[in-house]
């Protein structure tokens, strides 16, 4: 939107910002890296170091930086991505209730309602990322990882006794190896079901948008489901349950339908005739697009900055 942007990130980091690189590839792709926190609290020390440079600071790295932010004289927010029903946050974040916080679903804010959410933004994407899809697919998607909270247990069942096929682009992270091997392996060789694996943003856009309904059973407070709008990109409605972000996102009989069972879910599979493709790209468009996202960052960062320079010029009566 015409600002200059400086990007603290990796290395490998694609992007038009000015970049400032403390590690040359993202953490989680370093199979050397031991303490992770570690090279977070050198890339805060880096920002500190030229906080002065900047109209305002917005931090990606939870609640790191909390202790040096609350000393600096810069405006700044934080954009909460994770779930925050965890009963340690809470003494945390009372201790810091003057840290602006913005949520990604007024869903996601509930465990922590006495803290400083200053906003909700709903995540973006870019309109020519995914292309809409007109004509309804022959099977069902699953993608995302395969974990207990993501439940595609649940995915399987449902496309079972549909009797319809489903394909799974999934990922399985070290820590569910566990979970896969014992609740999930043996559910891959039911032959309506095509393991893919994990896929990248040009795989998914043949991958949802050939589908008939993309299936987020989920079990878990989901903070907001990307997935769900990328479904909704291309044009493909989704079937998921009541859970955390789902009733923000969802328009229930109009991109998707909203359940609480697999065998309404399995209902639901039947009358996706009743879903207009173009309308889901539609709302998509309108709700979910990164200039959408960019412009309530934008118009949030004036307020900041404002009311930032207002508290340390109290005697002044222009607005910044």
């Amino acid at each position: 939107m015409g600002h200059e942007v400086t990007l603290f990130a990796s290395g490998d980091s694609v992007t038009k910002a000015k970049l400032i690189a403390p590690t040359p590839v993202a953490l989680r792709h370093n199979p050397h890296i031991v303490d992770a926190i570690a090279h977070i609290i050198h890339l805060l020390e880096l920002v500190q170091q030229v906080q002065h440079e900047f109209d305002i600071i917005h931090y990606h790295v939870d609640y790191f930086h909390f202790p040096f932010s609350r000393r600096s004289t810069t405006a700044h927010c934080t954009t909460m991505h994770g779930r925050l029903d965890i009963e340690d946050l809470k003494p945390l974040f009372r201790e810091f209730s003057d840290m602006p916080l913005v949520s990604i679903s007024n869903a996601q804010r509930k465990p922590l309602a006495f803290a400083n959410f200053i906003k909700t933004i709903y995540h973006g994407i870019p309109q020519d990322l995914l292309k809409l899809h007109e004509a309804k697919g022959q099977y069902l998607a699953f993608i995302g990882r395969i974990s207990p909270e993501k439940r595609l247990d649940r995915a399987i069942e449902i496309a079972t006794k549909a009797g319809i096929p489903l394909k799974v682009a999934a990922k399985v992270d070290k820590v569910d190896i566990p979970y896969y091997e014992q609740h999930i392996k043996s559910l891959l060789d039911n032959p309506l079901v095509e393991y893919i694996g994990e896929i990248n943003d040009i795989e998914k856009n043949d991958f949802l948008g050939n589908a008939s309904a993309l299936l987020f059973p989920i079990d878990w407070p989901e903070p907001f489901g990307l997935v769900m709008i990328e479904s909704m990109a291309c044009g493909t409605p989704v079937i998921a349950y009541k859970c955390g972000s789902v009733p923000e996102v969802i328009d229930e009989g109009q991109t998707g339908f909203i359940v609480n069972s697999v065998d309404e879910a399995v209902e639901r599979v039947k009358q996706l005739d009743r879903i207009d493709r173009k309308v889901c790209r539609k709302v998509f468009e309108k709700r979910f697009s990164d200039r959408r996202m960019a412009e309530d960052y934008v118009a949030l960062y004036q307020e900041l900055i404002e009311d930032k320079y207002l508290t340390q010029n109290p005697l002044s009566y222009e607005r910044y």
